[in-house]
């Protein structure tokens, strides 16, 4: 490549990433996914790095982030807020680990580093003047950011004043503000139902909080944050380990990440790297990386800084969770109500550590609102083990052959009729069991493990089935011979009788079981089991008037009227008969009084990540055996139920001697009053 050549490279890199750094930092408008903005900045750094006489002080390369808003007061920081050096595998840190012990004159020493994961959020500086928060400051460009003091104010995770002996005079406190995953679902499922534009991440969620000038909006927000260093300090004295001043600095009552440790040796920091990969989609907040800094404050005093980032410090960063990709198609899935989803065929593409080839659209109005076009380049979004959906639209690579998308008007796969009801984004077909996508989808749900739980039954096997024709409906499974079974694909005998086995062992269930599995709109396990505890026996609930129905609990007028249309249905009736002409049975359940639930005058407390159910469905099996679920700890509190990602309620409830227990007891505690999940 000649001079001319790598200076127009250069040149161009520099101008895209100004751009990039602009509509993020600036418009809140990011137009690419965070692993293409860093491979464009690896290759200018390398490009400068091998061509010196190209480097300038304005390259993006020299720079930390974009610059300050205009609307806010502008801050500048005494001690630059730097970035970080980035490492990609182990052999990065490897070189890391080499160069700093290069520096530092040593050859055969194990290093003592602190691992703190890298939340997905905003820098900020929080300033305490003796122990009051006197300013909240951006990051910025580094050496100038936004004074957001009315906002960062309404976030409860951060103290107005510290607590505790030995606070300096002046204290600056350095953090990542970030929203957590749930907070962030439920901000985008109320921008979708009020018509607003959701955000493309919780990243990008939390910056547009924080930069807004009405501190009632930011008020409105799930924000959180942590804790990560200190900048200027004065009038006091902090230890001598990084990790012992994040340990003070929580003393003092400000939050630090608890998942944070300190291990000895680089190959101590691959193995924790490793671990938090493994556990990084059961966290409560997205995290992209781990940042390992040197422990010892002098060590990291003598290894000093480069001009954007310290010697001291580096993230290795995790595969990305957003990506970008070609929309080849869009096809159109029909589900067990007859809901109509679009989803996209996307050119494959590597996001969140697995290969994803589709993406939910949701609904028409979706499509709509990103303006979605086939053969888009999109941004497409894969968090932990939520669906890939596409985030949003790059339209200026928009080619000139791209298509528009045609919502059916017809089922895709009966030709029957759509409809949407009042209120709903959501087309359905209404060809109900004529339709062969909805009857595969029954079945599939009538066999799953937490409701029929019949072993065996695969999602192709159902799909033979209904195909050839052997099974319309789910009481055709309890018609199914050996000589059918040993009929299809790959059959043998032994498999033909294991299944048989299981269809019969699931004649034996319960109440709870069965009305979950009927596929009831908007009847899930834990409304099932509470019609089942409510009303004790089917003949009672068959029978239940609208009214009679919303005396249960969780049941509001939605779930009402579903559960009141399905009983009326001759089809729907006529199928639970020829379940019950087959053998299917179950015991009256014993109508739950509340002096007799065994939880009755309890308070409990659900916090963090949960494997095997929903935390949504943990608080209403809690209700339904008489304990009251609050949404914060106090002296009250009876137990608390911490998953992963457990902040600072867990860290309340120790402090308070509260009674601490883990997913797997709380399990225990449901199957020892009758709930089996």
């Amino acid at each position: 490549m000649s001079s001319a050549d790598t200076l127009q490279e250069v040149e161009s890199l520099r101008e895209q990433l100004d751009a990039w750094n602009h509509q993020y930092y600036v418009l809140d408008q990011p137009s690419v996914p965070d692993a293409e903005y860093d491979r464009a900045m690896q290759r200018l750094l390398s490009l400068e790095e091998q061509h010196p006489e190209c480097q300038t002080n304005d390259s993006p390369s020299q720079r930390v982030g974009g610059q300050a808003l205009e609307q806010f007061t502008q801050v500048a920081h005494e001690v630059p807020m730097l970035s970080l050096e980035n490492a990609f595998d182990q052999s990065d840190m490897l070189a890391f680990n080499r160069r700093v012990l290069e520096r530092l004159e040593q050859s055969d020493i194990e290093l003592e580093f602190a691992c703190e994961p890298k939340l997905d959020g905003i820098a900020v500086s929080l300033l305490y003047n003796n122990g009051c928060l006197e300013r909240a400051a951006t990051r910025g460009d580094g050496a100038t950011g936004e004074d957001i003091t009315h906002n960062v104010r309404t976030i409860h995770a951060i103290p107005l004043r510290l607590r505790g002996d030995g606070v300096p005079a002046v204290l600056e406190v350095r953090g990542e503000i970030y929203m957590p995953r749930e907070g962030f679902e439920a901000l985008n499922r109320a921008a979708r139902e009020q018509g607003g534009r959701p955000f493309v991440n919780p990243r990008n969620a939390a910056a547009g909080s924080l930069r807004q000038l009405d501190p009632r909006v930011t008020a409105s927000r799930p924000l959180d944050m942590c804790c990560y260093s200190v900048g200027r300090v004065e009038g006091g004295e902090l230890p001598e380990r990084h990790a012992d001043v994040l340990e003070r600095l929580r003393s003092w009552g400000l939050k630090v990440n608890p998942e944070s440790v300190v291990v000895r040796g680089i190959g101590a920091c691959d193995d924790y790297y490793q671990q938090m990969a493994e556990r990084r989609d059961r966290l409560a907040y997205d995290i992209d990386g781990i940042v390992f800094k040197v422990n010892k404050l002098e060590l990291q005093a003598r290894l000093g800084f480069v001009s954007r980032a310290p010697r001291w410090a580096v993230a290795r960063k995790f595969p990305a969770q957003e990506e970008l990709t070609a929309v080849l198609d869009v096809e159109f899935q029909v589900g067990r109500t007859g809901a109509i989803t679009p989803v996209a065929r996307l050119e494959p593409v590597f996001v969140g550590g697995v290969t994803v080839s589709n993406a939910t659209l949701h609904n028409g109005d979706e499509i709509e609102r990103l303006g979605l076009c086939i053969g888009d380049t999109v941004i497409v979004r894969r968090a932990g083990d939520v669906i890939p959906q596409v985030a949003s639209v790059v339209l200026d690579r928009r080619p000139p052959n791209a298509r528009a998308v045609t919502f059916p008007i017809r089922c895709p796969v009966c030709d029957s009729k759509l409809e949407r009801e009042d209120g709903e984004a959501v087309w359905r077909c209404v060809g109900g069991l004529v339709c062969a996508a909805q009857q595969k989808a029954a079945i599939k749900h009538y066999v799953s493990r937490r409701a029929m739980d019949v072993d065996g039954l695969g999602d192709k096997l159902v799909e033979q089935l209904v195909d050839e024709g052997l099974v319309e409906n789910v009481a055709g499974l309890y018609t199914l011979s050996r000589e059918v079974l040993q009929g299809l694909e790959r059959m043998g005998e032994k498999s033909a009788d294991n299944i048989l086995q299981a269809v019969e062992a699931s004649k034996r269930t319960a109440l709870s079981r069965f009305i979950f599995a009927l596929g009831i709109r908007e009847v899930g396990e834990a409304t099932a089991r509470s019609l089942a505890l409510h009303f004790g026996s089917w003949e009672a609930l068959v029978s239940a008037s609208e009214d009679q129905l919303l005396d249960v609990d969780d049941v509001g007028p939605v779930v009402a009227d579903h559960v009141r249309q399905f009983f009326d249905s001759l089809s729907s009736m006529d199928v639970v008969a020829q379940l019950r002409s087959a053998g299917v049975s179950w015991p009256d359940v014993e109508k739950a009084r509340s002096s007799m639930q065994p939880l009755s005058g309890q308070t409990w407390v659900v916090t963090g990540k949960l494997e095997q159910l929903s935390r949504t469905e943990a608080k209403a099996h809690l209700l339904a055996i008489g304990a009251k679920v609050a949404g914060s700890v106090s002296a009250k509190t009876d137990c608390i139920v911490a998953g992963p990602g457990a902040g600072s309620k867990l860290i309340k409830a120790q402090e308070l001697g509260v009674k601490i227990i883990d997913e797997t007891a709380l399990l225990a505690v449901f199957a020892s009053h009758g709930i089996l999940l």
